[in-house]
């Protein structure tokens, strides 16, 4: 199940369809819920940050829930999303923008979600982060240097 945010509102999606609901935190991880006229009992079990999934009871059932927002689509479109298990090979600007910070240099050892570099694109900063893990072999760009959508901004061994 994916569940969005949409628009940092109080709006949310389910695999792309709108959920009009109402939520009301009770006690500690635990929220209830009215959605069509329907009540329901969530508490959330656990939660993993760096993979954004998140393990919700509902009504005592168990349900995964893999959270996703526009940035995640976007490099998930372009074919680096975070839960793929293929070895690194290269990281491609996932737009056109300006190079604000490299943070890795030739010779690291990345982890899956490690931030490599900042984009900055329609006057926005992006964190760009590390797909896998791996090792950095080559940098081809550097600070304030534009870069285009596609461009290969670090070769990994």
């Amino acid at each position: 199940m994916l569940l969005t945010k949409v628009n940092n509102k109080k709006e949310w999606q389910i695999e792309e369809l709108p959920a009009d609901w109402d939520i009301v935190h009770v006690r500690d991880n635990t929220y209830h819920i009215i959605r069509n006229h329907r009540c329901y009992t969530a508490t959330l079990i656990h939660f993993r940050p760096e993979e954004k999934i998140m393990l919700v009871r509902i009504n005592n059932t168990d349900y995964e829930v893999a959270l996703k927002d526009k940035h995640d689509l976007l490099l998930e479109k372009l074919g680096l999303s975070a839960g793929t298990t293929k070895v690194l090979q290269h990281l491609r600007a996932p737009m056109p923008g300006l190079i604000l910070n490299i943070n890795v240099q030739e010779g690291d050892s990345v982890n899956k979600g490690d931030t490599l570099l900042i984009l900055e694109a329609m006057k926005m900063e992006n964190a760009i982060k590390s797909p896998g893990s791996g090792k950095v072999k080559k940098i081809y760009v550097s600070n304030r240097q534009a870069v285009e959508k596609n461009q290969v901004l670090i070769e990994f061994e």
